[in-house]
Parts: structure tokens; sequence; C-alpha cells
């Protein structure tokens, strides 16, 4: 049961840590991409891209979210928000990073760190160790 517990604690920190690294990257394309833009002086790409970076979207968003990502990507960020949907309520912040992090960090303590510690304290099978010099039954 502790091995199970484990591996569920690990793939749900995979996640929620794949997801965030993915989101930093969306988030300095499109820093570069904005940087460019104001150069050129064209205009810029309006307020829904930031909506679309929240964690745990409305149907709306996700629907345009899954139109910009690749399937795996949609599938990680179909896991994150999943995990972090019990705590994106607790942030009240307009930026997008705060929306991101608070949450991510929430869930990594509780799944991942929170799932090892429970592993590790259920009770484990003891191992039988049987001395050479006694006929095995």
């Amino acid at each position: 049961m502790g091995t199970l517990l484990r591996m569920a604690a690990i793939t749900a920190a995979s996640f929620v840590a794949l997801s965030i690294l993915l989101f930093a990257l969306d988030q300095s394309e499109q820093g570069s991409a904005n940087q460019v833009e104001a150069v050129d002086g064209s205009g810029g790409r309006g307020g829904a891209a930031g909506n679309v970076d929240a964690p745990a979207p409305g149907r709306a968003i996700e629907d345009l979210r899954e139109a910009r990502h690749t399937g795996l990507r949609e599938v990680i960020d179909d896991g994150n928000d999943l995990l972090v949907a019990p705590f994106t309520g607790m942030v009240r912040s307009s930026d997008v990073w705060v929306q991101r992090m608070v949450p991510a960090a929430l869930a990594l303590l509780l799944y991942g760190l929170g799932g090892m510690l429970l592993a590790n304290f259920l009770p484990r099978q003891r191992r039988r160790t049987i001395d050479w010099r006694h006929a095995a039954d």
C-alpha cells in the first residue's frame, strides 16, 4: 500500500511541477513576443492571454487553451487543474504568476510531501531473513 501511495504522490507532484515549468516557458515566450510588439509599435494580444494561463479556468477559457496547446500539454494542464482546483479560490490576485504559484505550492505540499510522509508512516511488511545455518521451511 505504501508503494502505491508513493507512486501516486510522485505522479501528482510531477503533474503540478511539469505544468508550472511549461507555464514558465510560455510566459517567457510571451514576454519576448510582447517586447517585440512594443518595439514594432503593433498592438498587443489583449487581456485574454492572461486568462488562458490561470489555473483551473472555466469552460470557455479551457476551450481556447485546448486550441493553443498540444495534446500532451493539455493532458498535463488538465491533471494540474484537477489537483490545484481546491486551492485556486484562496488566491485573490490579478498577477497570473501568483494565481499559478500559490496553488501549485500548496498542491506540492499536500500531494507530494504529504503523500510521501503518509506513505512512510504506513506499516511495512517485515522481511523474513533466514540464517544460512538453519534449514529453510
